[in-house]
């Protein structure tokens, strides 16, 4: 989640002093991976880097800085969790934390746009040093990689929990990050009820949205940044023109529009989720109809209808939503796992995890 980039330019348009923290490094047990954030202002606090006496600790380093307003305005403070805070996690979090100015407009801004692309951006954050002054830098990642010195290798490899490296050539440490959309893009069609829960509910997710439908006063005002609104008249144009891997949910206020919908997916065999609202009745006349317009039964099968998570029960749009996001989420994460998993594993990894 990326939410960090547009909080920490609202608070640059708003002349609102404010601290970026991000776990930079975890050894051990911790509350929250390598790359979590957290946005601290005086008087405010966004997201979060696990909650507890480290967040707190956290928080209290952060308005300290901003009262004195001297120093650097990046700087690293390792934490043992167990010794020093109480926390039975056990494990040590080493923070990066960055005290944002006017001048840091440019490598967020930089950073937002790279969000369009799916390769994203790579962000580079050099503390300084002797001789050395402190540096932001955002690339294109085959830039990055052709700049990165090899000094920022892992020798045994890339580490998930380490960002923070030493950088022998500079002499220094750099943070090193890859700030990318999130691979999991669910498309809904649909703006009744059940999708404004949904979209509520993914909007606090790792995942990006993209909401279809003609009705556009449905639509609310304001939406989560990792949503796209699609107002349109010709929903089957979406599906024609979305990326492999989606995720797609088919929820519209018209049987007959849902349909078409379905039918237009059925075409495509790059498809990782395929949910229809309804009930059993529903799917079985769906696909009776699906089957007297001569489309194969392996196909029709891929259809999750009802949707939602088995064993969540209720008929309530949240409990809907709730029900569709964890099956979305697991399905995330055994993508997560395959993708963590050695190439050299014997067993052979499918493509797609059916929830």
């Amino acid at each position: 989640m990326h939410a960090w980039i547009d909080q920490a330019l609202w608070c640059l348009d708003r002349r609102q002093a404010a601290v970026l923290v991000t776990v930079a490094w975890v050894q051990g047990s911790a509350p929250r991976e390598a790359g979590a954030k957290m946005l601290v202002s005086e008087g405010h606090q966004w997201l979060t880097i696990g909650g507890g006496h480290l967040e707190w600790k956290a928080a209290g380093f952060a308005r300290a800085r901003l009262r004195a307003d001297d120093g650097p305005d990046r700087w690293i403070e390792a934490l043992p969790l167990g010794p020093a805070l109480g926390q039975c996690c056990g494990g040590m979090v080493h923070l990066l934390f960055e005290r944002l100015r006017e001048s840091d407009r440019g490598w967020l801004e930089a950073l937002r746009a790279g969000l369009q692309s799916p390769a994203g951006r790579i962000r580079e954050v050099g503390l300084g040093g002797e001789g050395v002054q402190p540096w932001v830098r955002v690339s294109a990642p085959d830039e990055a990689d052709a700049a990165a010195d090899v000094g920022l290798a892992d020798p045994s490899g890339p580490d998930p929990d380490r960002l923070l490296r030493p950088d022998p050539v500079r002499g220094c440490l750099t943070l090193r990050e890859a700030v990318r959309p999130d691979p999991l893009h669910v498309v809904i069609f649909g703006a009744g009820h059940v999708g404004q829960a949904l979209v509520h509910v993914l909007g606090t997710l790792p995942c990006r949205v993209t909401w279809v439908d003609a009705r556009d006063d449905l639509f609310p005002d304001a939406v989560p940044p990792n949503v796209l609104i699609e107002a349109t008249d010709t929903p089957e144009a979406v599906i024609d023109e979305a990326p492999p891997g989606g995720c797609f949910l088919i929820m519209t206020h018209d049987h007959a529009l849902d349909q078409r919908l379905c039918e237009r997916l059925l075409r495509r065999d790059d498809v990782a989720y395929f949910g229809l609202i309804g009930s059993q009745t529903k799917r079985r006349k769906f696909e009776h109809r699906f089957r007297a317009r001569g489309i194969a039964p392996e196909r029709i099968a891929r259809i999750v209808c009802p949707i939602g998570e088995p064993g969540i029960e209720g008929k309530q749009p949240a409990v809907i939503a709730v029900a569709v996001a964890a099956q979305l989420l697991r399905l995330r994460s055994g993508r997560e796992r395959r993708a963590a998993a050695p190439a050299r594993a014997e067993t052979p990894v499918h493509t797609e995890e059916t929830p």
